[in-house]
């Protein structure tokens, strides 16, 4: 084939592949003297009228399309050489390499990369399916996708080539259907000659297994329909999660659209860009609070321990000097000879004396916990190994969580003076809320407090509702 002229015009100068009958060449155009790329459909002995159909189809879906990452359509015409006949359909070449020849090349693709090059093929869905009547490939994978150079921090332009196994959702509802594909990217609805825009995520979901795991899909263990990947795939959970819920057997259960399979893709991206800035801060948190943060993907636990400083005990000597030295033998004495007003009023000083004791002792040798996971929210205060305080959520309430609300340290007037008011975090879970108070004398630093907080909301994945305090 090399050196021959087609169509008058396109001189052959490479063979890409050959299956079936069918070649993909490189050819230089004659007239513009430009690099073209021809697939040629030939009549041998193993032809069959299903395969010219679909060429025929892909010609015309080609000639329709106009997108910069989809190959554009040139040229058809029919072959009548001595030795070759059939029909060519001419397009524009595109100078990159498939994501399979990275593969073989011996390439890896961080997670990063791997979310640039679904963001890429995805956009190009969007395109596809939004056509009237939507197209569907049907056979995305990975050597159907070109790759260029690197340029900078980009993976490189993304391509979406071989149009051959087209069908537009149209044509899907009526006349045959004929059942194409490759083995290990196609869903189970492609194997009975139905697709939908939701299979082509299917196939890319599968692609970007590949990628990740450097396994063909079909060799990767299976489970009711599955592909158990999660073994094979080096990348966080967030990741794992979305190429499950795109490769999911079940149309019900999968992503219906590329849109929204990239808002998903998109959330993901901010999420993790989000927990990047939080595993950041919270490095350097570690240097500097006594803060206890334990996380997984299943369990937030945080341990606020007691803040023992000389002020402190100080002034718990004091409270304790006061109340017991001289207001307690003061209402023990003297109570035969008071009046019941000042009686009172010595009992609810008393009161006052005992309360700030008690806040103060929690303060110096007292625990906050707080527990998060997929059960239960539990939030505990213990005093020398006694829990005085708890609640804790029902299995219900924990799938209810809608709001978290954050009401910053603030100072309000009283007679006494301005009185200080801890910072709160509030855990909405329906009408139930789960207020945890973190005073200064825990945290003494506001950077230390908005990073707790943060926490609870990365991990939750649920933004914080700010409430101004005017003081």
């Amino acid at each position: 084939m090399i050196g021959k002229i087609l169509g008058e015009r396109y001189e052959i100068r490479q063979e890409f592949g050959k299956k079936a009958g069918r070649q993909t060449l490189l050819a230089k155009d004659l007239v513009t003297n430009g690099l073209v790329v021809i697939k040629l459909l030939s009549f041998t002995n193993d032809f069959e009228w299903d395969s010219l159909k679909l060429f025929e189809r892909e010609a015309n879906t080609l000639k329709s399309l106009s997108h910069p990452l989809i190959p554009r359509y040139l040229d058809y015409f029919e072959v009548n050489l001595p030795t070759i006949k059939g029909f060519a359909l001419v397009q524009t070449y595109i100078p990159a390499q498939t994501l399979e020849q990275y593969l073989q090349a011996g390439r890896t693709f961080t997670e990063a990369e791997l979310k640039e090059i679904a963001s890429s093929v995805l956009s190009i869905l969007i395109y596809l399916h939004g056509l009237n009547p939507p197209v569907i490939h049907r056979d995305i994978k990975p050597s159907n996708i070109l790759l260029g150079e690197r340029s900078g921090n980009s993976v490189g332009q993304v391509y979406l080539v071989d149009f051959g196994s087209v069908q537009t959702a149209k044509a899907a509802e009526v006349g045959t259907r004929t059942v194409v594909g490759t083995y290990g990217y196609m869903p189970l609805e492609q194997f009975g000659g139905r697709t939908v825009e939701a299979s082509d995520l299917y196939s890319l979901g599968t692609t970007l297994i590949y990628l990740v795991t450097g396994t063909h899909p079909a060799d990767l263990p299976q489970k009711d329909f599955r592909i158990q990947f999660e073994q094979a795939a080096h990348c966080n959970s967030g990741l794992t999660t979305w190429l499950k819920w795109m490769t999911e057997p079940s149309l019900e259960k999968r992503l219906t659209s590329a849109k929204q399979a990239l808002a998903a893709l998109d959330e993901m991206k901010q999420q993790s860009s989000r927990t990047l800035i939080a595993n950041r801060r919270t490095r350097i948190k570690i240097q500097l609070t006594k803060i206890k943060l334990h996380k997984n993907e299943d369990v937030l636990e945080i341990i606020i321990p007691p803040n023992v400083s000389f002020y402190k005990m100080f002034k718990v000597f004091c409270i304790f000097s006061v109340t017991i030295i001289i207001i307690l033998p003061l209402i023990l004495t003297l109570s035969d000879i008071f009046t019941i007003s000042s009686f009172l009023i010595l009992i609810t000083i008393l009161g006052f004396s005992l309360y700030g004791l008690c806040e103060n002792i929690f303060d110096l040798f007292g625990y906050i916990r707080l527990l998060i996971d997929r059960q239960t929210i539990t939030l505990t205060y213990k005093l020398f190994g006694v829990i005085f305080y708890r609640r804790q959520s029902s299995r219900r309430d924990i799938y209810s969580i809608s709001k978290l609300v954050y009401i910053p340290r603030h100072f309000t007037e009283t007679s006494r003076g301005q009185a200080e008011k801890p910072a709160t975090l509030e855990i909405w879970a329906g009408a139930k809320k789960y207020q945890l108070s973190i005073s200064s004398n825990r945290v003494r630093t506001q950077v230390e407090i908005e990073w707790l907080v943060n926490e609870i909301s990365d991990w939750l994945g649920i933004d914080i509702t700010n409430v101004r305090v005017d003081i």
